[in-house]
């Protein structure tokens, strides 16, 4: 794909993992890229790692559950660029913990982060991209736990589900203005946050997987890649699932790890 040239994108939750890949492959290919975490450090060091592959990039940070810096970080980042052609709500959290004993100050900051923060996200750039008059991409990000249960995940789960209808509902509205909203659903990924929940992360879902390993940030960021992309702009409202095959038969390893939380 060659056809990114003068774009501009807004990533969320991309100072390390899926995010951040998703934001190096976009700058990586001339696209103008403004990554966003909650942590200034990890936005500033994920921004400056962009450079140096000699990509366009900046940082913003802060909390992608605040409405009110969604629109800042909209703003300042057409302020910066000139213009926003791309939005990707991949900040989110992901929260174990059984139904029986969950919290509601714990739900409340799953929803607050995962749904309200990407809902927000999409608001804030489709307003851009219409007043822009030239189209746009939404991409949120869901989970193969949208799809098949898993212990311990209601509450995420719940919120990854609803994120794939949002994108089939805001087709409806979109679509006039030539803006495409879609969600990438990904399986078992070896990233930071996974491999702190559990250092075997990657050999136990590797196990499981058809494929026979557990996802890349590379593979989920390929994904982005073309749903983001030109060549895509006739499919909306659609969820990509990139697991191996997992989803399947959707095996379970052992989830050990939560009782010792």
């Amino acid at each position: 794909m060659t056809t990114f040239e003068g774009k501009v994108a807004l990533i969320t939750g991309a100072g390390i993992g899926i995010g951040y890949e998703i934001a190096r492959q976009l700058a990586l290919r001339s696209v103008k890229v403004m990554v966003n975490d909650v942590n200034p450090e990890a936005a500033e060091h994920a921004a400056e790692q962009i450079r140096a592959e000699g990509g366009s990039c900046q940082a913003i940070a802060g909390d992608a559950s605040d409405v009110g810096f969604i629109r800042t970080m909209v703003a300042q980042t057409v302020e910066r660029f000139g213009r926003l052609d791309a939005a990707v709500a991949n900040a989110g959290i992901t929260s174990w913990g059984s139904f029986f004993d969950y919290e509601p100050e714990t739900f409340d900051k799953v929803l607050a982060l995962n749904l309200r923060g990407s809902y927000f996200l999409a608001q804030a750039a489709a307003r851009q991209m219409r007043d822009q008059g030239t189209g746009g991409r939404l991409l949120l990000m869901s989970s193969v736990t949208g799809h098949q249960a898993i212990h311990y995940l209601s509450c995420y789960a719940m919120t990854k589900a609803a994120l794939e209808m949002l994108a089939r509902n805001l087709v409806l509205e979109l679509s006039p203005y030539r803006i495409t909203v879609n969600a990438i659903a990904p399986g078992a990924t070896v990233t930071p946050r996974n491999l702190a929940d559990d250092p075997n992360y990657e050999a136990v879902w590797g196990q499981v997987t058809p494929t026979g390993r557990a996802g890349t940030t590379l593979d989920i960021a390929q994904a982005a890649l073309f749903l983001l992309s030109p060549e895509a702009s006739q499919i909306t409202g659609q969820t990509i699932v990139v697991d191996g095959g997992w989803s399947v038969y959707s095996p379970t390893p052992s989830l050990d790890f939560v009782h010792r939380q």
